[in-house]
């Protein structure tokens, strides 16, 4: 095999809200656990069984270490796509210990959020504010005598099959 490939993609919830520190050259770096899940059920007794997996992700990409600062809190549904890191480390009593986390970094990585503001109450953006809204075609108009279809109207003439 002449190359290699270290992709992790997940679509899980946050655990908690993310950790947001600034590394001495002044970059957000943003951490925080997702959780996945499956089910089944079990054979021989047809109970539901279900088993959740926590990943730890570290997000070293400043701009996107931004917007999860802004608007990922916990339970938010996320997709992320990138590379699986093993730091190994001593703890307190001399034991090396590892730990397996997903980086995401300025390149090869990808980060969606999946909830809409009505999934998740704490997601804010700037159209909660009803001053901030665009104005639409209707309210954009003055003229207000096209909104009425005529009576005569008969839809089925344009239609093509």
């Amino acid at each position: 095999m002449t190359g290699t490939v270290n992709k992790v993609i997940l679509v899980g919830r946050l655990g908690s809200d993310p950790e947001i520190r600034v590394s001495q050259e002044g970059n957000k770096i943003a951490r925080f656990s997702v959780a996945t899940s499956e089910s089944w059920n079990d054979k021989n007794t047809n109970e539901k069984k279900e088993k959740t997996e926590w990943h730890r992700i570290v997000v070293f990409s400043k701009g996107l270490a931004q917007v999860i600062e802004n608007y990922v809190k916990k339970g938010s549904q996320v997709y992320l796509e990138g590379q699986l890191r093993t730091n190994k480390y001593t703890d307190q009593a001399g034991i090396e210990k590892f730990s397996t986390e997903v980086h995401l970094t300025n390149y090869n990585s990808e980060f969606k959020m999946l909830d809409t503001k009505n999934d998740n109450p704490s997601f804010n953006t700037p159209n909660d504010n009803p001053s901030l809204n665009s104005p639409n075609v209707e309210n954009s108009t003055n003229n207000k005598s096209n909104d009425k279809m005529p009576e005569a109207f008969d839809i089925e003439d344009d239609v093509p099959f």
